[in-house]
């Protein structure tokens, strides 16, 4: 066999190969998205195909609670007492934990849980968390259901969401939308990072469930963006990522409370005009306008116009990165402060505070 022969040879295999490779991929996901569409689509009686997100509902819409504040009559204590309709939750657990919105308790004395199936519990607080507008209820039943959580895959804009939750106290009511953004900060504390929805979200959703096509827990609806006093009605709904609301659960069942550091100051970006007047090197860092005089950052010696550019040997790219590393240190820790001060570098030890949670 000559050169000119085993080349042949060999380009005709690997064309060969090629081409299987590429018959493969399409194969592949062609059933990829045949089974996604199966979820979806729906056979009816009459044999025609419809779009139906009814088995996501089914997965997750019995663990969403109607949550309501039992009210007696002190003129007349020995009758029953009348249920009032507060909100939505969504049990998480087979032990009967259940999140929902702080602002959907606060005020309630007495919490009774209603159930799909008709079954009602007296809860107990076990913690709430005035920052994330979340708290954590428990109630004490068998064969709960637990609603799916998806922590490992965060929503994108664009995905098509259902809301679940108790609107107006009419019964559990399914709206439809898609994510229309993520990461709306701003809106409260800046510890959350908002998901925002074209999904109906009224009084009564609150604390209710925000759901992916699977069925499964992506968000704990909490607001409807309002002008005024003229109400919601805008399309622009938010909710609470499920990642940040499990790990603030697990801290409301461990501890009661969050238990986060403080440093005692207000810190802003750094931009260009910034950088000039203090002389620095670039951009990254947060420059401290204003320091609380009976705070960790004042006992440490820290000052207005000081940049900080490391937190505990971490480089600092803005503002939200250093307050959620100061809010994630544990109090009486002590840590080491990269700052630039009239354009020279120096370390200063820090022992961070407890940061006192002012309930509104």
């Amino acid at each position: 066999m000559t050169i000119k022969d085993t080349l042949l040879y060999l380009g005709k295999a690997t064309l060969f190969g090629l081409i299987m490779a590429a018959m493969f991929l399409l194969v592949t996901r062609y059933f990829d998205n045949q089974s996604l569409g199966s979820s979806l689509l729906q056979t009816r009686a009459n044999n025609t195909v419809e779009l139906s997100f009814a088995k996501a509902v089914r997965r997750a819409a019995p663990a969403v609670v109607n949550i309501y504040s039992l009210s007696i009559d002190q003129n007349r204590p020995l009758n029953s007492g009348s249920l009032q309709g507060l909100g939505s939750g969504v049990i998480m657990s087979k032990e009967g934990y259940i999140l929902t919105n702080y602002h959907v308790i606060k005020k309630a004395d007495e919490i009774v849980v209603a159930l799909q199936d008709g079954r009602k519990f007296t809860s107990e607080v076990v913690g709430f968390d005035p920052e994330t507008d979340l708290s954590v209820l428990k109630i004490e039943g068998d064969n709960l259901p637990i609603v799916p959580v998806n922590l490992d895959s965060p929503p994108q804009v664009g995905d098509v969401v259902l809301a679940i939750g108790n609107p107006y106290n009419l019964g559990q009511t399914i709206t439809q939308g898609i994510i229309s953004a993520t990461g709306r900060n701003g809106l409260s504390s800046g510890y959350l990072d908002f998901l925002q929805t074209d999904a109906a979200i009224n009084a009564g959703n609150s604390g209710g469930a925000l759901i992916d096509t699977n069925g499964s827990l992506i968000g704990i609806n909490t607001a409807a963006f309002q002008v005024g006093e003229e109400g919601g009605g805008h399309g622009i709904n938010f909710a609470i990522p499920i990642k940040l609301a499990h790990s603030i659960m697990g801290k409301l069942i461990k501890n009661g409370r969050v238990i986060r550091g403080a440093l005692g100051i207000s810190g802003e970006p750094i931009n260009p005009v910034i950088a000039q007047i203090l002389n620095l090197p670039d951009l990254k860092g947060v420059v401290i306008m204003g320091v609380d005089p009976n705070g960790p950052a004042a006992r440490a010696q820290l000052m207005p116009r000081d940049v900080i550019i490391k937190y505990d040997g971490e480089d600092v790219p803005g503002v939200e990165m250093l307050m959620d590393r100061i809010a994630e240190t544990t109090p009486g820790k002590k840590v080491m402060m990269t700052v630039i001060r009239q354009g020279k570098q120096q370390e200063l030890p820090v022992i961070i505070d407890e940061k006192v949670v002012v309930d509104n």
